[in-house]
C-alpha cells in the first residue's frame, strides 16, 4: 500500500484504485493534508464507536440516546449481535429448508429488501428460480416482494406459485409445495412490507392442502410489554423468528440475521462473506491514511464535493448482477449523509446524490452526461478481475471486418476494456473517478467492498459533522401518510 502508487491492497487482492481521484481537477495532497487534523479526529471517533458504540450526539427516532453496533458485525464472538450461536442457529435453519421448502418470498423494504437482493444477485444470478431443485443444491426458489406496493406483481407472483403447486401435484408428488414467507420489518407495521405479506398470507393459504404456508418473522427481538406487533404476531402463531437489532440501521443490516437470512435460504457463504468484512474493518483501524480504504475514500469524496462542487455521485460496476450493489449504495448513500443541519443544529444541507449507472450499459445512456455536462459528478466503477466463467468472442462472420477485430478477445476483457476507456475519458477532461477492484465475485470480496462503502460513509459523517445514523427526513412523510390512509379507509 503506497500513496506514490495511488492504490490501496488487501492481502485478499482486493483494490481500492484512486489515483484518478488525484488527477488534474482532482483531488490534491495539500488538500489531504489541509484535513489532517479532522482526519485524525474522524478515526479517533470511529474508534470509539468501534469500541464502545457510542457517536457523539445521535440519539434515535425518539430521541432517546442509541448505540450504533454496525461495525461489530463481522466479528462473530460471544457478546455481540452476531455470535456462534446465532450463526450456528441460521446454518441450522439453512439445512433445514434444503429438499423440503419449494419457494421462499422476502418480505422487505429499504434495507431490508436492498441488502438481500444483493446477497441473491451475487450467489444465485437472474436465472435461480428457472433452474430445477437439484441445479439449486436442493435450496428453494425465491422471490422478493414488499419493497413496493405493486398490485400487478405481487399479483402474478401468487399466480405464478399456484400454478408451480399445480406442476408438482401433476408430476405425481404427494407432497404440498411448501411456500415459505419471510417478513422483515422491526416494528411490523410497515406499510409496503406488511400490505403484500397479508395479501400473499391469505390468498396462499386458502389454496390448502395444494399449498403449504410457513412463515418466518424478522423482528425487534423485544419481548413482553415492548414487544413490537409482528413480534406478538409471532408468539401468537408459533412462527420462528430472528432479530432485527437496536443499534444496526436498516442501511447497515445486510451484515446481520436481517441480511442473512437470505443468505441462508440460497446457502450463500456467511462466514465468508463475514471475514471479508471483518478483513476490511481490520484494515482501517490504522490512522495512517494512505492505508486506510475507508478513511481515505471518504475524505476524497468529501473534499471532492466541498471544495471542488462534486455533488452527485455516480455509482458504476462493470457486472450486471452488481448493479444490486450499487442500488443499496444509493440509500446508504442518501440516508446516511443526506442531512439538513450538522450537529449543532446549522442548517447545511449536506450530501451528494447518488446515481446507480452500469457498464456498458449506461456508457450508452448517462456517460454523455458524465464526460460532457456539468463538472459537479464523481464516479466510482467496480471491476471484476477474474470472471469464473468467460467467453471467447468467436470469429463468427470474418468477412465484417469490425467484427473480425473483436474475434478472440474474452467477453472480460472486452468490458474492461470499455471501462477503462470510460475512466481514461473522464480523467482526460479533469473529472474525477476511482475503482474498486474485486477479485472474483465471491462472498468474501462483496463483504470487503460493502464493509468499506459503510464504514466510508461514517468517516465522512465526522469529517461533515452530520449524525451518519440517523433518518429524519424519513419520517416527515410518514407523518402526513398516516392520516391520509386513515381518511381514506374512513370514505371506504
Amino acid at each position: 500500500m503506497s500513496k506514490e502508487t495511488k492504490k490501496l491492497q488487501l492481502k485478499s487482492g482486493f483494490v481500492f484504485d484512486y489515483q484518478n481521484m488525484m488527477g488534474q481537477g482532482g483531488v490534491t495532497e495539500n488538500d489531504l493534508q489541509e484535513l489532517g487534523e479532522r482526519l485524525q479526529a474522524a478515526h479517533k471517533a470511529i474508534g470509539v464507536m468501534r469500541e464502545s458504540g457510542i457517536i457523539r450526539g445521535h440519539l434515535s427516532k425518539d430521541g432517546e440516546p442509541e448505540k450504533v453496533l454496525f461495525s461489530q458485525l463481522p466479528y462473530v464472538k460471544e457478546g455481540n449481535l452476531n455470535n456462534p450461536a446465532s450463526i450456528q442457529r441460521l446454518k441450522d435453519f439453512s439445512q433445514s429448508i434444503r429438499n423440503r421448502v419449494d419457494a421462499v418470498i422476502s418480505f422487505g423494504i429499504g434495507g431490508s429488501y436492498l441488502g438481500n437482493k444483493v446477497l441473491f444477485d451475487l450467489h444465485c444470478g437472474e436465472f435461480w428460480n428457472y433452474k430445477n431443485r437439484e441445479e439449486r443444491d436442493g435450496y428453494p426458489k425465491l422471490f422478493f416482494n414488499g419493497n413496493n406496493i405493486d398490485a400487478r406483481r405481487t399479483t402474478e407472483m401468487l399466480v405464478r406459485l399456484a400454478a408451480d403447486a399445480k406442476a408438482k401435484a401433476c408430476h405425481g408428488s404427494t407432497e404440498p409445495y411448501r411456500v415459505m414467507l419471510v417478513v422483515i420489518s422491526k416494528s411490523g407495521a410497515t406499510l409496503d412490507t406488511m400490505s403484500t405479506f397479508m395479501v400473499a398470507y391469505e390468498q396462499l393459504k386458502a389454496l390448502r392442502p395444494e399449498i403449504e404456508v410457513e412463515v418466518v418473522a424478522v423482528t425487534d427481538p423485544a419481548t413482553g410489554t415492548k414487544a413490537t406487533l409482528l413480534k406478538k404476531l409471532a408468539d401468537e402463531n408459533n412462527w420462528p423468528t430472528f432479530s432485527v437489532p437496536d443499534g444496526v440501521g436498516g442501511r447497515f443490516s445486510i451484515f446481520c440475521e436481517v441480511g442473512l437470512i437470505t443468505a441462508a435460504c440460497i446457502g450463500l457463504d456467511i462466514d465468508a462473506f463475514l471475514a471479508g468484512a471483518r478483513a476490511m474493518d481490520e484494515a482501517c483501524q490504522t490512522d495512517d491514511l494512505w492505508n486506510n480504504p475507508a478513511l481515505l475514500n471518504a475524505a476524497l469524496k468529501y473534499i471532492a464535493a466541498e471544495k471542488y462542487g462534486r455533488d452527485i455521485e455516480v455509482f458504476m460496476p462493470y457486472a450486471d448482477y452488481l448493479k444490486s450493489v450499487a442500488e443499496w449504495y444509493v440509500q446508504l448513500l442518501a440516508e446516511s449523509l443526506g442531512k439538513r443541519t450538522d450537529r449543532s443544529g446549522k442548517t447545511v444541507y449536506y450530501g451528494r446524490t447518488p446515481i446507480v449507472a452500469v457498464g456498458t450499459t449506461d456508457m450508452h445512456a448517462q456517460t454523455q452526461q458524465h464526460q460532457d455536462g456539468k463538472q459537479d459528478k464523481v464516479v466510482q466503477f467496480v471491476k471484476v478481475a477474474h470472471w469464473a466463467e468467460d467467453q471467447v468472442i468467436p470469429d463468427a462472420f470474418p468477412k465484417a471486418a469490425k467484427l473480425a477485430e473483436i474475434a478472440g478477445l474474452t467477453l472480460g476483457e472486452a468490458l474492461e476494456t470499455a471501462r477503462q476507456a470510460n475512466a481514461a475519458a473522464l480523467i482526460g477532461d479533469k473529472r474525477p473517478n476511482a475503482t474498486f477492484v474485486l477479485p472474483a465475485m465471491q462472498p468474501q470480496h462483496l463483504g470487503e467492498l460493502l464493509y468499506l462503502l459503510a464504514l466510508s460513509v461514517a468517516y465522512e459523517g465526522e469529517l461533515a459533522d452530520v449524525d451518519a445514523f440517523d433518518q429524519p427526513g424519513v419520517e416527515a412523510y410518514k407523518r402526513i401518510m398516516g392520516p391520509m390512509l386513515k381518511e381514506i379507509k374512513a370514505k371506504n
